[in-house]
């Protein structure tokens, strides 16, 4: 069949607009018609040419969700006409990692989603009888697109997919990174670094968890707003607190007769390392757990004085907020639903897909929390 798509035909150049083949469903596979994806920092990273595991030409786009139209032989989980969310971290809940229940980083088809390919070693997209990659299992910047039975989510029908779609990425992993990865407690000081997609979404998920002081820190003064409207209570820009912002927010959670400060929980959302240090830095000896999220450049490294490890602090990273995707992601869809949770406001900007290019300038610009291409 003919699906359009934007196509990331090489790296550093924008998408291009065409009309692609696609190969119906194999053995445990299913089509679906993707009807909104959200774009997100991670595509930016890899149509950048920065991801050194980034391949060209390929279909992007991970955020998507949609209704399954087609389902390849012994698929049983889903079936024709569900409502279902792209999963890029897949769950097969047989793998040695998934049946751990130690992470959710399932196994089944890593090496072969890694290769730009559908399990089989074989791609499902064509264009001009020459073959496309898949994007992280999902390729949601295509109308149509094909995935493994274990890398989608059924959800409820009443949900709005341009609305929903961003819970196959941003809203997850911020919500999952507090629920999952530090299992945050009620009256927890916390510190999150950069006030984005992600950032704001950690935020939500600390006020589900009940933080009693969630500290948002930003460059940009505009993102104060956007901070409190999801449950921050304090606002730091590193520009305005003089050099050593660490001793700042050391200072600001001090508690109890001895005033030793330092917040239980913070969170790197920026993949900047020397955000990532003071993170750690600005968590309490003896405690505290620094969250990295944000996804660093190629070759980047990580440094700190094993004094602050040593003395208690611990450093964590999490994928997709830890979250087991179809077991997980439809319980969010439901948080969503039910109004525990938002998303609507940082859905800032809508777009048909010969738009996508505006939605990567929105994001270069700041000027977008989340644009969302409506098929």
């Amino acid at each position: 069949m003919k699906t359009r798509a934007a196509v990331a035909l090489e790296k550093g150049k924008p998408l291009t607009i065409a009309e692609v083949e696609l190969e119906g469903p194999k053995a445990s596979e299913v089509l679906v018609e993707v009807k909104a994806t959200g774009i997100c920092h991670t595509d930016e990273f890899t149509l950048s040419g920065a991801d050194p595991e980034g391949l060209f030409p390929a279909i992007l786009g991970h955020e998507g969700a949609g209704i399954v139209v087609d389902v390849g032989p012994n698929v049983t989980s889903v079936k024709k006409g569900d409502h279902v969310i792209p999963l890029y971290t897949p769950e097969c809940r047989q793998c040695p990692s998934c049946l751990s229940r130690k992470t959710n980083l399932c196994t089944a088809i890593r090496a072969t989603q890694g290769q730009g390919v559908m399990p089989d070693g074989t791609s499902r997209f064509s264009l001009e009888g020459k073959k496309l990659h898949h994007y992280m299992g999902t390729s949601t910047f295509s109308n149509f697109t094909v995935l493994p039975e274990i890398a989608v989510a059924k959800i409820r029908e009443d949900a709005p997919f341009d609305k929903v779609c961003y819970i196959g990425c941003g809203v997850t992993t911020g919500i999952g990174a507090v629920l999952n990865t530090a299992k945050v407690e009620p009256g927890s000081k916390c510190v999150v670094f950069g006030l984005g997609g992600i950032g704001l979404n950690v935020i939500q998920g600390l006020r589900l968890a009940g933080a009693d002081m969630i500290i948002g820190v930003d460059i940009n003064n505009a993102k104060k707003q956007w901070g409190e409207r999801f449950g921050m209570t304090h606002f730091v820009n590193p520009k305005e607190v003089g050099s050593d912002l660490v001793a700042n927010l050391v200072n600001m959670t001090k508690r109890g007769a001895d005033q030793i400060g330092g917040a239980d929980y913070t969170f790197d959302c920026t993949g900047n390392v020397t955000v990532m240090r003071q993170a750690l830095e600005a968590s309490h000896r003896g405690w505290g757990q620094s969250i990295i999220i944000g996804v660093a450049p190629s070759g980047a490294e990580i440094a700190t004085r094993p004094f602050q490890l040593v003395t208690g602090r611990v450093w964590k990273g999490t994928a997709f907020g830890g979250a087991r995707g179809r077991t997980d992601v439809p319980k969010i869809v439901d948080w969503y639903m039910e109004g525990k949770i938002e998303i609507d406001p940082m859905i800032t900007h809508t777009m048909p897909l010969p738009d996508i290019n505006k939605g990567f300038e929105l994001m270069h610009e700041g000027k977008s929390i989340r644009s969302v291409v409506v098929y």
